[in-house]
């Protein structure tokens, strides 16, 4: 009766050669995603590199991250600026006026005689705390 157990060996192995098929298959995946994110291609010319990266998708990654990695990296570059330049107009548009706008806008108001000191002071008061 033998039993069968994994040696050290095979347990490194395996554990490389998962390794890189998840490294791989996120470089696929990158590369996939910065054809559709590149608007100067035109159609053709993503269809010229999804058909070898289909077909012989070792060479074509390697081909493509030497000839395109810049852009590639300016591309997701200018993705992510404009994923935070979102983000902060929609922080600013739901947050509202700053404490320094709403107390410039009540001093405004005091001085042009609308609302009393003390309404300015309970405005001032509102904006800080």
């Amino acid at each position: 009766m033998t039993e069968h157990l994994f040696t050290l060996w095979d347990i490194l192995v395996t554990s490389f050669s998962l390794f890189f098929f998840i490294a791989y298959l996120f470089i696929i995946f990158q590369i996939v995603s910065d054809l559709f994110r590149d608007h100067e291609l035109n159609g053709y010319a993503k269809a010229a590199w999804i058909i070898p990266l289909l077909f012989v998708p070792l060479l074509t990654s390697l081909v493509y991250l030497i000839t395109r990695g810049k852009g590639m990296a300016e591309r997701h570059r200018a993705q992510v600026q404009r994923s935070v330049s979102a983000t902060n107009d929609y922080i600013r548009e739901v947050a509202g006026k700053s404490p320094a706008e709403q107390i410039t806008d009540a001093k405004k108001l005091w001085d042009d005689g609308v609302i009393t000191e003390s309404e300015y002071l309970q405005l001032k008061a509102k904006a800080l705390g």
